[in-house]
């Protein structure tokens, strides 16, 4: 009896341990670190800098599941004029890192078919940030204005983060010449105002003149007075 149900209680086992494990590898497991899979790489040290130091890094992760990254190999940075990277300001280096990201998950079969310019993680302002990427069968190409490169391999994907190798860096005329903020309007001074003139004569000053003219005494009074007293003092005498 025991014979029997040996091979059964066996069967059993071996179909429980089965099913444990196909449970365990049903729900798919969570994107890796943007930084992780480009560091596994082991070509991307200039790239993963870029974003890091522009937060970047961060935002991709946040933005998870549904993000293609264009990254450039070290040899692309190093083809830049020396001195580029280090001659940007911040807020041009925020515009390169998010450039080369697009907020959709995109396989290389759907460049095909895409929708140009594609919309960036640098701000839907396509005459600034341009990005055209037509695919040809395994072929995969991208112009932006000022670049004319490839896609040459597909550095990781898993259905909700695409990462592509591309052996330019991505640049546009949004990134080389950015709009300056506009400048707080100069307050304008305030204008003198120019002083009334009345149409109506001084009281003030016409009463003062009326009270010297009628109260003073003509200039000669002096004279007069003094030639009197001579006359009379002379008079005066001859008696």
């Amino acid at each position: 009896m025991m014979k029997q149900l040996l091979p059964i209680f066996l069967l059993l086992l071996f179909l429980f341990i089965f099913c444990t494990k196909t449970s365990g590898q049903s729900s798919p497991s969570n994107p890796d670190d943007i930084t992780t899979v480009l560091g596994k790489a082991g070509k991307f040290s200039t790239f993963i800098g870029l974003l890091k130091s522009t937060q970047m890094d961060a935002q991709i992760n946040d933005e998870l599941p549904g993000i293609t990254v264009f990254a450039p190999t070290d040899s692309a940075f190093s083809e830049l004029k020396p001195g580029t990277l280090n001659s940007f300001s911040d807020q041009q280096k925020a515009a390169l890192a998010q450039f080369h990201v697009v907020p959709t998950f995109l396989t290389v079969s759907q460049f095909q078919t895409v929708s140009n310019p594609l919309h960036t993680e640098a701000g839907e302002n396509t005459a600034e940030f341009p990005l055209n990427v037509v695919g040809n069968g395994t072929n995969v190409n991208i112009t932006t204005g000022l670049v004319n490169t490839t896609v040459d391999s597909t550095v990781y994907t898993d259905g909700q983060l695409a990462v592509y190798e591309i052996p330019q860096v991505l640049l546009s005329r949004g990134i080389l010449s950015p709009q300056a903020p506009a400048s707080a309007p100069v307050p304008q001074k305030p204008k003198r105002a120019s002083p009334l003139i009345s149409d109506a004569p001084s009281t003030s000053t016409t009463s003062s003149v009326d009270s010297s003219e009628a109260t003073g005494l003509p200039h000669s009074a002096p004279i007069m007075v003094s030639i009197g007293v001579a006359v009379l003092a002379a008079l005066s005498l001859s008696q």
